[in-house]
Parts: C-alpha cells; structure tokens; sequence
C-alpha cells in the first residue's frame, strides 16, 4: 500500500507490506488533539496524565516568566516540534524498517543480502506473517545495505519480458534510482550503486548510481500473475544478485562491520512505519543518530537543521533529553507521540479525492524539499515507488457516500480510455480487495482477490469492462468480472506498474479526468 487519506482512513491504516513479522496496523480511533491546540487544553492534558514530572519541569522552565511570554514561546516549541517531527518521520521510519529488516533483534537478512519472499501473499500467508495490504500482483525482496566501506553491484537479469523493478531508496525515504524497471528496462545490467565520499575505480562494466546517503534499501517487484505464474517469477527473483565491490572483483572483501544501533521500543502489534514508541522521547534519539549517519543534503543542511538545535538536535553531536528546555522537551514529546497519527489523516491537504478514491501527489515517492508528503509518503507508504514507476490510488467510499461494505453490492465501469489504468507493456494494472478488519485479501471460493489487466474480463459494447463487488454471486454470466467482497467493511487499491505519462498526468487534476465512482446498487 502507498497512499491514503479522507474517510478511508476510519476503516484502514495502511503501511507498506514489509513488516511482515507485525501484526496489521492499527490507527488509534480516539480524537486526537491538534498539535496546535489553545494553552489551556494542553496543561489539561498534562494534569490528565498525572505527569508529576511534566508539570513540575514546566514550572521550573517558566519560573519568572509572565504567563503571556510562557504561552508565546510554548506555542513556537510545539510548532518547531511539529515540524522537525514531521521532517524526521521519514527517516525514523527507514531507521525501524532498517532494524525488522537487517540489524535488529530477529532480523530477516543480514546487511548485504536480500530478504526473498516467494509466495504470494494468499489471506493464509498474509494472517500467519501479519502483512497487511499485501500486493497479490509481484513478490517481494528487501534489502539493507551499508555503503560506508566500498559499492555494491547489482546485477539485474534479463526477465525475458516479465514486468520487474528494483527500487532502490536512500534513509530519507527517497526512492532515488532503479536498476530495473520502466525507465531502465527489463532486459538487465549490472549497476555500482556508490555511498557518498567514495573515491576509487569501478569496473567498466557497471554502470554508477550514487547514493544521498550511506545506508540504503534495496527493493525487488517481480510480476506474478497467479501461482501456475510463480516459479518464472521466482527465477527473476533469483538471478537478482548484490555483492560487495571487492567479492565482484575477486578480491578480498572488508572486514564486516558490527552495528549496537539502539533498538527501537514500539508499541506492539503496530507497524513501526506508525512511529508508535513505548517512551515518545525515543523518536529524537533514533532521528539524532540516524540524520547523524546519514545527513540530509547539504542545502537543507543549511536552510533547515539550524532551527532543530533549539530542540537539541545536531550534526555532530548525539541528542540528549536532560540538555533540552523541559518546556521543549514536552512539546517535542506530545509531537513525537502525534506524528504518526498527523501523517494518518492529513492526505487531503496533499492529494485529490475523486469518486471515493484517494489519488497520490504526482510527487509521492520522490518528494524533495516537500516534508509533509514525504511524512505521508513514509507513514502511510515507506518506500513508495515514484509515480512514473507506479501509481497507488485507494478507494474506500461509495457513490451513496457511505465506507464500502459487503452488505452492499457496488459496480466500478472502466473505460478502455480511462487514463488511471493505461501503462506501457509489460505493465500492468489491478484492483485488489482487502478486508476492512483484518487488511488482508478476503477467501472467497473463485480464490480471487484481485481484477484487471491480467484477467478475462467480459467487456462492454463500448470496450469497457464492469467490475461487480459483492459478497454473494452476481450470476454465471458476470462472475469473470466478480470481485468478492466480505460480508463486512473493505476498501479497494488501484495499483498501475509502468504508468503511461498521461496515467501521470491526470494526478495533476483529477477535476477534469476524475476516477469512475463506487456505484451502490439500488435495492442491496
């Protein structure tokens, strides 16, 4: 999953599908207060908590002040803390992936190698891994990769015309290159992917990425159409290799390095893309030692990073709660335990609802300067593809303006012209089905969770095809355009691999081309 906003997000909180060793994600239904509330509801709160420590700091931090300039410089210091969590919560994100993935306690794959999936992710798999959303169209690989000693070199195979991409995205939660993919192609090659400050000689064979950032991630999509299509999908999946620039050439490698990285403390049985800490004050510690490793470009070093050392936080030096204003200090707290859920629902003010849908920003996945999609992008969607790669657009309301239910059945007609599902071959588009409880795609007995470019859809006169979403048949003839439902909530993903440039385009103004609506049914 990549995207949300709107209503969808009362029924489903949607993080990438890589923290297959958690359980679905869940979003905290209560109302949050707005990090921009008055004074005196925030000194409610604190009284609320019972925080004999919180209370007894920010009296000391304002002792002498007048209460009108304790007010004014508490309101900065929750702005400030907002926005630096905001900036923050994507590498925090790509800090805690990071640590599931490669360094952690149980991690999947050591630095240096690609964690393989090779299933699809059928309702049994998805529940007995926890992996929400899960793409039933490709599998999956992950991998971390630490670039501080030498390059890495991928070698991409030939997938004899089968859709596949290898993202590959910085600790800022920048999907920056592709060594496969619609822009690079399918037929293969073999890429340097080198870390900043290197300085040496590359083979003549490879061809150079350079990385913003030591760390990064590596992330194969290879297309599978259902599982008699497995084992070719498989096979790409296994001529993906990655290796260190001295094994590649022969020669012996370094010395491997060893990592005592802080362990992130979250909140069980939530996606630690949620940024949900046992002790909030976490989020800065993992932020200061992450932006310390792998610091931001050096424009926002400049432009932005001098306002954050009023919050302690600085290049070169690790961050320290008891060095912090205790009136900060509770501020960057309340921020640090709110930005998760801010990044939940606050997609409007970037995308564009249409019919029900919610359509990305055409900057999701490779937002630059642009912190708060980037924080969606991460909370919602860490390491989102960038939409010339692929597109992800959500749908979780009705025409009759209600969530999507089984107990009503709804029609979706796309026309062959619609520009939402046009891509450049081998691509390829679908809607998926998930269960609005569980996240995960709804057993039906067609064993099938998903329609579109892959399927035999009967077609209309016009050319375009009617998909039926419903719980129970909608008869013989129409059942090659069923899509089942579960008796309950659910909610829709339109994903298109390999968009065209006008499937592109139309995220700009949805307006003028808006997504087909969520047809109810009369009489259901």
């Amino acid at each position: 999953m990549k995207w949300m906003g709107r209503k969808s997000l009362a029924l489903a909180a949607l993080p990438m599908p890589v923290e297959s060793n958690e359980a679905a994600t869940r979003i905290n239904g209560s109302a949050r207060t707005s990090g921009f509330r008055k004074i005196a509801l925030f000194a409610a709160a604190i009284m609320a908590s019972g925080s004999v420590w919180a209370q007894a700091a920010m009296k000391d931090a304002t002792a002498g002040m007048p209460p009108e300039q304790a007010q004014l410089i508490q309101a900065w210091a929750r702005s400030t803390a907002v926005y630096a969590a905001t900036y923050g919560s994507a590498i925090v994100g790509m800090y805690n992936l990071r640590d599931t993935v490669a360094v952690g306690p149980g991690a999947k794959a050591p630095p240096g190698t690609i964690w393989k999936f090779e299933q699809i992710a059928t309702p049994e798999i998805a529940a007995q891994t926890g992996y929400v959303t899960p793409n039933v169209d490709v599998i999956y690989g992950f991998g971390f990769f630490d670039l501080s000693q030498e390059p890495v070199i991928v070698t991409a195979p030939d997938s004899d015309g089968r859709y596949y991409m290898i993202e590959i995205v910085d600790m800022w939660d920048n999907a920056f290159a592709y060594a496969a993919g619609k822009i690079v192609g399918y037929k293969g090659g073999k890429y340097a992917v080198v870390g900043p400050g290197w300085k040496g000689d590359l083979p003549a064979d490879v061809k150079r990425i350079d990385s913003p950032t030591r760390w990064v991630e590596m992330q194969p999509r290879i297309r599978v159409k259902d599982q008699a299509d497995l084992p070719g999908a498989i096979k790409v999946m296994h001529a993906i290799t990655v290796q260190g620039l001295a094994e590649y050439q022969g020669k012996a490698a370094p010395k491997t390095p060893t990592y005592s990285y802080e362990v992130p403390k979250l909140v069980p049985k939530i996606a630690s893309s949620q940024l949900q800490f046992v002790d909030p004050l976490q989020f800065w510690s993992l932020f200061s030692a992450a932006l310390n490793e792998n610091p931001p470009p050096e424009s926002q070093i400049k432009s932005v990073l001098p306002l954050f050392k009023y919050l302690g936080i600085e290049l070169g030096k690790p961050w320290k709660r008891e060095n912090v204003n205790p009136l900060i200090l509770e501020e960057m707290k309340v921020a640090a335990q709110q930005v998760g859920s801010m990044m939940n629902v606050v997609g409007p003010i970037v995308g564009k609802p249409t019919n029900g849908w919610d359509v990305p920003p055409v900057n999701f996945g490779a937002t630059g300067a642009d912190y708060l999609t980037r924080g969606i992008n991460s909370v919602l969607g860490l390491t989102a593809n960038t939409t010339t790669e692929a597109i992800y657009t959500l749908g979780a309301i009705g025409s009759d303006g209600k969530p999507l239910n089984g107990s009503t059945a709804y029609t979706i007609t796309f026309k062959a012209s619609n520009p939402y599902i046009q891509v450049i071959p081998p691509g390829f588009w679908s809607v998926t089905m998930y269960d609005g409880l569980t996240k995960f795609t709804v057993p039906n007995p067609l064993n099938r969770f998903f329609l579109g470019s892959a399927n035999d859809m009967k077609k209309n006169a016009d050319g375009s095809v009617t998909m039926y979403l419903q719980s129970t048949s909608p008869g013989k003839d129409k059942e090659s355009n069923w899509l089942p439902s579960p008796k309950g909530p659910y909610y829709l993903l339109l994903r298109n691999y390999g968009p065209t440039p006008e499937a592109i385009e139309v995220l700009k103004n949805t307006s003028a081309n808006p997504m087909p609506p969520i047809v109810a049914v009369a009489g259901n």
